[in-house]
């Protein structure tokens, strides 16, 4: 799991990302995928359906824009042993959340 502020986006990569992510990818999303396809690793919380409020993990100032920039990344071959991925709401007005 990491703060990549990094934005993978919802369009399926290969094996690598899943079709439920948020937004359009950036270049420091194009470099993450870059590194978890060479390192064989998979975005997990990218192929999981669930709503757009449970995939954002940060909020900008005066709560204009949701992104989800932080990940769970996981070996290939351990894909099928995750059942579910999604943030969980938190009660402070936070830019962050787990």
């Amino acid at each position: 799991m990491g703060d990549f502020n990094a934005k993978v986006g919802a369009r399926r990569i290969g094996n690598t990302v899943g079709s439920h992510g948020l937004g359009e990818i950036n270049e420091r999303g194009e470099m993450l995928v870059g590194w978890c396809q060479e390192n064989d690793l998979v975005v997990a919380n990218t192929w999981f359906e669930n709503h757009p409020r449970r995939k954002w993990t940060w909020i900008s100032p005066g709560d204009k824009y949701r992104n989800q920039i932080d990940y769970v990344l996981i070996q290939s071959r351990f894909r099928n042993a995750v059942l579910s991925a999604k943030t969980m709401p938190v009660q402070s007005r936070l830019w962050k959340r787990p």
